[in-house]
Order: C-alpha cells, then structure tokens, then sequence
C-alpha cells in the first residue's frame, strides 16, 4: 500500500511539471517543438525548458522584506519635475564618452563581448577607480582569489569594494539590502539563476527573469547595475532578444585577442547618443584609455614604401586617421586572390573594378591585399580615396608623400563623392601635422579654407587625383 501510494506520488509530481519551447534567438514561447520560429524565422532554435508558475507575489522581488505597496497613480504630465538626476563620472573618460556623460542612477546597463576580449578586467578596473563609492562584485564564473589575483595585476587599490561569488539572485539581494552598495557589478547574466524558475541557468526563462529581477532593483533602488552577457558564435549577445529590450543599454566590447586594442561601442542608449565608442589599449596591468588614437594607428617607418596611404575616418562622433596598406601583385596561380583585413571585401571588389575601368589600371590579373591597421574594421564609405590611393601605389610602385591624406567616396563612375562632417577630418589631420588633404570637389564649395592652414586639395575623379598625385 505505502509503495503504490509513493508511486503515485511520483506520478502525480510528474504530471504536475510542466515544459514549454523557448527560441534561443528571439524568445518566442511556443507549447511544442518547431523547426522554424515564427518571430526571427530562424531554424533550429527551440529548446524545450521545466518551467514553474511563479508565485505572483514574489515574482521579481528583490526586497527580503517588504510590505503592502500602494498603487501609483497616473499622474499629469505638467506636474512631473524633469530635473534630471546627476550622472556619477568616472575617472575612465572612454567609458563617460560611451555612456554619454557618465553612469546615469538607476539604469541596467548590459556589456557584451568575446571570450578573454577583457569585459571583466574593464569592469574590476572601473569598480577599483571609483575609491569614494560602495560596490559590489558579484561574480558566478570565477572564486574571489581569482578576482583578488586580477585587482592585485592591475594595481589599483579600493577600501569600499567587495566581491562576493554566488549565483543565486534571492541570496544576492539579502546581501545587496544588508550592504547598499552605491553600484553592482554582475558577471554574469548568464549564470545567475532564480528559484521562482525551475530551468537550469542561462536558459532563456531563467535570463528573462533574473535581468527582470534585477531590472526592478536597479529602478526602486535608483542603483546602477552592470551585467556582463555573453554573446554566440555570430557576434550577437547570447540569451533572448529581449533582454537587449529590458536594458537601458547595451555596449559590445570588441577586438581582436591577438591584438592590443579594443574598442567599447554602444548599440543602445536610453540616456545618450548611440554613434560614440571608447578605445583602449590591452597591458599587463590592465586596460589603458587612448585619449589620441590616431597616432597609435599610424605606423612609425625607417623608409616610405609603395601601398601605404592615410585615411580620414569617423568612428561614431570621434575622427580618427588610419593607414591602409596594399600590396598588389601579379597572379602565380591563374586564379587573382582577393583578400582584405578590416574592410568590406565586396566594396574592395568593387573598387577594383571602378579602377580597371575608369583609371585604367589592368588589375584583372593581379593579386590584390588590402589590411586596416590597428585590427579596426572600417565601414565609413570615406576611405575609399585611400584604398585606391594604396592600390595604384603598390600597382605602380610609387611611394605616396609623407605627409598626405585623403577623405572622399568613391561612385561608380569614378567620380569622388561628398562625405559628412569633413570640417573635423580636416581638423584631425592638421593636428596630427599632415601637409595635404585630397578631399571631394563637391564638398569643398561649402569649406572656409581660412580657418585650416593644412592644404586642402578638391578633386572630382579619380583621373585628377592620380595625376596630381603620381603625375600620370
């Protein structure tokens, strides 16, 4: 008797668990497997997850004790005080410049990135330069010896800082209202998990709540609260699109772990604009600001070689001048290899075919190397000028002047287009002290060329400027 009525316990417990279809992509619920999402239309995306019904009256509380909350009341717009609250500025002018100004109080801001590209010695190293706030470092991927190990390589001392290693988000918010930390530092999203959702962590219903949980803390609390996501093989932060939605903002810390540089952009911005990004250089004690990156971006050589021209380009509101270098020569193999390092290959393609048509140049046989400096990736049209100044000098084997820069898009008829904000692509090359700068013809009718003392030279086809340029 005492077994059948365990087993139908059992049973009973059994029927009573409850599964349900999440899109890994996008989110999208869904009671039976699919092959395709109705929402993203990705295929193969759906996982089936236990899930549990929360309890209404503790769903997404933070507060260990807490007692009956009045309604709010709608309220007129007119009668709302728009006095802004102060932003808390860092001592990392990069990360001010990101977030438009500051940390605003209260926002949930979500820091995104590849595996070792350095989103937690950013984070440690921003906690540890804030020595007048209260913060604590959650972190549910490593031990506190292996944080301590970090702060101990970067150097920077933090009597208000503590770290604890837990998972658990009820635990979590027993210590956050014992502690009232002025910020909270959470790596990761992925691996919290909240006991209102019985799927294991980082499943789509376990990020969904726990950044809800977290979302409410951070607005009733008026706390700033970092979460470090992971992102998938494409590039894309990991978890359910809507957690991109739930966060007042998103940052993609990007760059190349071979290289040394890394470069903090912003893809949503609740408090800010969203065309600005930090750089940073990667050290052995930790993350350095590069207040000037144009001089690291440009090479230092004994002797001027062919294939090498500088361009004047915009990374979000920040003008930048970068070295392409080309080297073109003549095919061994029958078959013309194509290959570029942080630039578009279909626009390089592109440029060769308005160079072998327009300028001339028998490019059809040769083998064609076009490489960014620095590890950027490089999507302003305005460099066009510059890849195909590289080109025709590695083509022809004729050192383009020191001292020369170049800031123009290319069309399909050889013609050199307008490009915006031109006034600070100028300005950044005379400080930098470069002599002259090829620039479109149609842009250069709206210039006051008093103000520059750098030379300004307007061109309106390719022609015009390879034969000012190389005198052909």
């Amino acid at each position: 008797m005492k077994k059948k009525s365990y087993l139908c316990q059992i049973l009973l417990n059994m029927a009573k668990t409850k599964t349900t279809h999440f899109c890994q992509s996008c989110g999208y619920q869904s009671p039976k497997w699919m092959g395709k999402c109705p929402s993203c239309a990705e295929w193969n995306t759906f996982v089936e997850e236990v899930i549990q019904k929360e309890n209404p009256d503790k769903k997404g509380e933070w507060r260990t004790t807490s007692s009956q909350k009045i309604a709010p009341k709608p309220r007129l717009l007119q009668e709302i005080n728009p006095l802004e609250q102060p932003r808390i500025v860092t001592p990392d002018k990069e990360l001010n410049r990101v977030l438009g100004g500051g940390i605003v109080p209260g926002s949930l801001i979500l820091i995104g990135g590849e595996p070792g590209i350095g989103k937690s010695t950013l984070l440690l190293q921003i906690a540890l330069q804030l020595d007048n706030l209260k913060i604590l470092y959650v972190s549910g991927e490593e031990s506190e010896q292996q944080i301590k190990m970090r702060a101990d390589r970067i150097g920077l001392q933090h009597d208000n800082c503590y770290l604890m290693t837990e998972t658990s988000t009820q635990n979590i918010f027993k210590q956050v209202e014992a502690f009232e930390p002025k910020i909270l530092i959470v790596d990761s999203i992925q691996t919290l998990q909240s006991s209102f959702i019985e799927s294991g962590a980082g499943s789509v219903s376990q990020v969904k709540e726990c950044a809800a949980e977290l979302m409410k803390f951070a607005k009733e609390s008026n706390t700033p609260v970092f979460l470090i996501g992971h992102i998938t093989k494409d590039g894309t932060l990991a978890g359910p699109k809507v957690l991109e939605h739930m966060v007042d903002t998103v940052l993609q810390f990007e760059g190349d772990r071979h290289l040394v540089y890394r470069i903090l952009r912003v893809t949503k911005n609740r408090f800010g604009s969203t065309s600005e990004l930090g750089i940073y250089e990667m050290l052995g004690d930790g993350l350095r600001e590069v207040s000037n990156p144009s001089e690291i971006l440009i090479s230092q050589r004994e002797e001027e070689i062919s294939g090498i021209a500088i361009g004047a380009t915009i990374e979000g509101n920040r003008p930048l001048l970068i070295e392409t270098q080309s080297l073109v020569s003549v095919s061994s193999y029958g078959t013309p290899q194509r290959s570029t390092t942080g630039y578009d290959a279909k626009r390089l393609n592109m440029l060769l075919a308005v160079l072998e048509k327009r300028g001339g140049y028998r490019l059809g046989a040769q083998d064609v190397f076009l490489n960014i400096t620095g590890g950027l990736k490089i999507e302003d049209p305005a460099i066009d000028l510059a890849v195909c100044a590289s080109i025709v000098s590695s083509y022809e084997d004729i050192v383009i002047p020191t001292g020369v820069c170049f800031a123009g898009e290319v069309g399909l008829g050889g013609e050199i287009r307008a490009v915006h904000k031109i006034e600070q692509r100028i300005s950044e090359a005379e400080k930098l002290g470069f002599k002259k700068i090829y620039v479109s013809k149609f842009s250069f009718k709206s210039l006051s060329t008093l103000s520059f003392k750098i030379d300004i030279k307007p061109v309106a086809k390719l022609e015009e400027l390879f034969n000012d340029l190389f005198g052909s």
